[in-house]
């Protein structure tokens, strides 16, 4: 019997997609582009090292080394999308409703 597929919403898991090269136009839903300079952002125990597209509607928004490492949930900035996930390896998982 196959392991269960882990869930974001009711589709299967999306795997991250990565830039190398910060094109905004290119980043779909669940794409990852790592910044240079990571150190110089946010707090140095956590800094934000990355951006990374929601899963769901596409929207961009930065992200701290513990979510890109699978510690912390993110939560979409997007207008009308309120989706939380976070990365579990290659993969992308949703928060289960509470």
């Amino acid at each position: 019997m196959p392991p269960p597929q882990p869930q974001l919403g009711r589709s299967p898991t999306p795997e991250l997609e990565w830039l190398t090269e910060w094109i905004p136009e290119r980043m779909d839903p669940g794409t990852v582009f790592v910044l240079e300079n990571q150190t110089k952002l946010g707090h140095a125990q956590n800094p934000y090292i990355a951006v990374m597209s929601c899963p769901r509607c596409g929207a961009m928004g930065l992200i701290t080394r513990r979510q890109l490492t699978g510690g912390e949930y993110m939560i979409c900035n997007g207008d009308s999308c309120s989706n939380e996930w976070r990365l579990d390896g290659e993969l992308i998982i949703g928060r289960k409703p509470q």
